[in-house]
């Protein structure tokens, strides 16, 4: 329990108020409750004319006698007066409506404590879902590249499902169970101390059998979520993957591996179910023997004369001790359903929890225009957890203005060494400067607004086409966003469209070709404008007639940039100020095109493979 209530205290400061609001509701509640209860002794005397005492009337300070034998006296005193002046008959009556309002407002307080705890259940949930949102918008990169991203999408939806149903639903009942046990509890021993102190001889029974089967819930709840993440993983990676599966005939495969995981999730999701459903009859059985037994006992000692209450106290006696197993009950149905929720909670905290390796300084240095140059000096680097250096001894300048190039094999380092530009990873050695400053000592914010990045997927999103191109742009106007197209050859084929600008493109931009998506990201980074702008192989993956056009747009965008070019047709940069050759995470060649090529190394080799 000590990790549930941790668990509160993080998520229900800002919600006090309604938990408030529920305590006293449910005091009341409980209060009106034994009140409602008490009328059934003087109904059942009255009924079976079993109390021939004659009460009289005693002042309310009184202070002669105690508070309870004060009110149970004149209670009584009022009963015979009214049946002295009406009759029993009427006098029943009366008492049976006193029973009912009472009922009612229990009732209405009963339900006004659940429903103020509604938005307070809600509000814990949605802030738990913009925590984890808030947290993934802010870790580096490298994070997403240890995750699967099933899995992340697993936590975000089944483990945040199960918080809210497992403990969000139970805290209701944790708050209204322990006021009801001690309201209901303090009026038992009013009624009769002897019969409850061996009653609580017989509880313990109740509380050892529930937690008997609670035992190892939460390892089996963390082994089922666990699952339920390979089955959303396995889901993300087929649907991602679709036409590979299809063109290798995979299909059997695949079903074949998605039908084991989800049989090993209901296997052990089963064995979680059967134990939550055990809680019930289980309490439901153990209450009944407590009744059973109490029953005997306060019965013989009634039978026996040996008692101090009578029959009608006993009966109420036992309407109360009734009343308190539901409680109980609840308290063993949570049981169960905390630990469940704490194991989907464990799993949320690996990300709540994550830590961020890209951190700001204090007092960031404020950096508002690019001038000067950027510079790469010693720089190393390799990934966490990685046992072999992605980047050896990297020196680099690239001046305002200019267009540099960076080519090299697949694996050679050349997409992690532009990644380290707008700090999606910190240098592991060395420094990277902008205009002279180091980047880890500017604002991130600023460091990044200065960059536009195109890339060889284009990343688009599920909304219109002018959304798209004006993402990250505040405020920007339709004049703006179209010109923006038409400098990156999108505002034809956007035209054609039969909502133009409002077109849905669909999920990572399904309904448009590559060129299209392409161009569609082109006209993002015009409309950025950024004075730094990296292309990721952005022609790469097209066809010839796709390329031209998008290479146009290109030509016009880095006209008037400094321009940082990951290459892999190296036609598109024979005109770069400088081209890197990279082998094996270190530069091993440098200079304009001609200058590499009169040089027969390693760059000449890359050109001739292509020119064959």
């Amino acid at each position: 329990m000590k990790e549930f209530f941790r668990l509160l205290k993080r998520f229900v400061t800002p919600y006090k108020g309604y938990l408030g609001g529920s305590l006293i509701l449910n005091v009341l509640s409980a209060i009106f409750n034994i009140f409602s209860f008490s009328l059934i002794i003087p109904i059942l005397q009255i009924l079976f004319k079993m109390d021939t005492t004659v009460y009289e009337f005693i002042p309310w300070g009184s202070t002669e006698v105690g508070i309870k034998d004060l009110i149970t006296n004149n209670f009584y005193a009022y009963a015979q007066m009214l049946i002295a002046s009406k009759g029993p008959s009427l006098t029943l009556l009366l008492l049976g409506l006193f029973l009912g309002l009472m009922t009612a407002i229990k009732c209405s307080c009963y339900f006004a404590s659940s429903a103020v705890m509604i938005p307070l259940r809600t509000g814990i949930v949605r802030d738990i879902r913009v925590l984890i949102y808030d947290k993934l918008m802010s870790l580096p990169l490298g994070f997403f590249s240890e995750e699967r991203k099933g899995d992340i999408v697993a936590r975000m939806s089944g483990d945040v499902a199960e918080v809210e149903f497992s403990i969000m639903s139970t805290l209701d009942m944790l708050i209204k169970n322990p006021i009801l046990i001690i309201i209901y509890f303090t009026t038992l021993i009013l009624i009769s101390w002897q019969l409850t102190l061996f009653t609580l001889c017989v509880v313990p029974l109740m509380v050892w059998g529930m937690s008997v089967l609670g035992k190892n819930l939460k390892r089996k709840s963390l082994q089922a979520q666990s699952r339920w993440s390979d089955i959303m993983s396995q889901l993300d990676e087929t649907l991602g993957g679709l036409r590979i599966v299809k063109a290798f005939l995979a299909e059997k495969k695949m079903e074949k591996r998605f039908e084991d995981t989800c049989n090993d999730f209901r296997h052990i999701s089963g064995r979680v179910a059967t134990r939550q459903a055990s809680a019930h009859p289980v309490s439901e059985f153990l209450g009944t023997l407590m009744i059973m037994i109490v029953l005997w006992f306060g019965g013989t000692l009634i039978l026996s004369d040996r008692s101090s209450i009578d029959a009608p106290t006993f009966i109420f006696y036992m309407v109360i001790l009734y009343s308190i197993l539901q409680p109980l009950k609840d308290f063993a149905k949570a049981s169960y359903s905390i630990p469940k929720g704490l194991a989907s909670m464990e799993r949320i905290d690996k990300i709540l929890n994550a830590e961020n390796n890209i951190r700001e300084v204090a007092n960031p240095i404020p950096v508002k225009s690019f001038e000067e140059s950027i510079r790469f000096e010693n720089v190393g680097f390799r990934y966490k957890g990685g046992s072999k250096d992605v980047l050896t001894d990297i020196n680099i300048e690239i001046g305002k203005g200019k267009t540099i190039a960076i080519v090299g094999q697949s694996g050679s380092g050349k997409s992690t060494l532009v990644d380290l530009i707008p700090r999606y990873h910190d240098v592991i050695c060395g420094r990277i400067t902008i205009d002279g400053k180091d980047i880890r000592e500017v604002s991130i914010t600023d460091l990044r607004s200065l960059i536009g990045n195109v890339n060889q997927e284009a990343i688009l999103f599920n909304d219109t086409i002018f959304n798209n191109i004006a993402f990250g742009v505040e405020n920007a106007t339709r004049e703006q966003v179209e010109e923006a197209a038409r400098i990156a050859n999108a505002h034809d084929f956007i035209m054609e469209k039969e909502k133009g600008y409002d077109t849905i493109i669909g999920d990572r931009g399904g309904k448009l070709s590559g060129g299209q998506r392409q161009r569609i990201s082109i006209a993002r980074a015009i409309l950025k404008n950024p004075p730094i702008l990296i292309l990721d192989e952005a022609t790469s993956a097209l066809d010839t007639e796709s390329e031209r056009l998008v290479q146009e747009a290109l030509d016009r965008l880095t006209s008037d940039r400094t321009t940082i070019a990951i290459a892999h047709r190296l036609s598109t940069i024979r005109s770069a100020d400088e081209i890197f050759v990279m082998n094996e995470g270190r530069i091993v060649e440098r200079g304009k095109h001609e200058e590499l090529i009169a040089l027969g190394g390693y760059y000449k080799k890359l050109n001739d493979m292509q020119a064959l």
